[in-house]
């Protein structure tokens, strides 16, 4: 697979999975799909719910600066902050080369890097881990606690944790959503989905004080073991923040485009 089409699968599943993200979260979610900007944006105080994305492919530097400034008018019009998600193999070499002004000037803010990531990994071994014991999301508990421990390991307070998935019905019948447990505590969790033929990874976290023991790696197999036992789907994608990058290519996932998350400057 080309670095083009890797980004063109990488941005095609955050469109189809944060569409149903942000409709779990609000029927009247803003959900669009423009020229060259996709919109999935629940505005809840959870932010990475809160997403623009541009999706032409080869976009030179002209094209970039227009949508650059699109995007940030839609998040200047939301009420709750949210994210530019910028996929760099999706930007022609000019439009690469110019992105830090064409932002600067659009108004936007880089915030922290990205990868996308891909395999035709599954199915996998069921995983185990002598610490750990796994519990699959069925109850407004179970989402809580997942909640928490992606707010304590991101930084975000507890409430706008919470307002991404308790009280989803999404995530307890439809989400492979596990907690790790330890001696009965939930350390750590991840969770995949079906996405047109393929399983996606979504909100990875460990607890801060339980980090560098592979509890996250072992969640994660879980999630991926549990979905592709029910769905039969053989291949993986997830976008990987900077904490998670090193773990996946030790599942099978192989690294793509890089990615950019934007905010609001000011």
């Amino acid at each position: 697979m080309t670095d083009l089409t890797a980004a063109v699968e990488s941005v095609e599943q955050l469109s189809t999975v944060w569409r149903a993200m942000v409709l779990d979260r609000d029927d009247n979610a803003d959900v669009r799909d423009l020229p060259g900007v996709a919109v999935r944006w629940a505005d809840c105080r959870f932010a990475f719910w809160n997403a623009v994305t541009l999706t032409d492919v080869g976009a030179d530097a002209a094209l970039l600066g227009q949508r650059l400034g699109q995007a940030a008018d839609i998040m200047r019009s939301k009420k709750q902050p949210g994210f530019l998600w910028l996929f760099e193999d999706l930007l022609a070499d000019d439009a690469r080369a110019a992105l830090d002004e064409a932002a600067a000037r659009a108004g936007l803010a880089y915030a922290f890097p990205g990868t996308g990531m891909a395999g035709d990994l599954l199915p996998i071994p069921e995983p185990h881990h002598p610490d750990l014991t796994f519990e699959r999301v069925t109850t407004d508990g179970h989402l809580r606690a997942y909640a928490d421990i992606n707010s304590r390991a991101y930084g975000f307070p507890l409430e706008e944790g919470r307002d991404g998935i308790v009280g989803s019905t999404l995530w307890k019948k439809e989400v492979y959503a596990y907690l790790a447990l330890r001696d009965g505590d939930p350390v750590a969790c991840a969770a995949t989905v079906e996405a047109e033929g393929r399983l996606f990874v979504v909100l990875v976290a460990t607890e801060p004080d339980a980090q560098r023991r592979g509890y996250g790696e072992a969640v994660t197999r879980k999630a991926l073991y549990e979905g592709a036992r029910a769905t039969g789907l053989t291949r993986a994608t997830l976008h990987a923040t900077a904490a998670g990058a090193p773990v996946y290519p030790r599942i099978g996932f192989e690294p793509n485009t890089p990615m950019r998350f934007y905010g609001l400057a000011g």
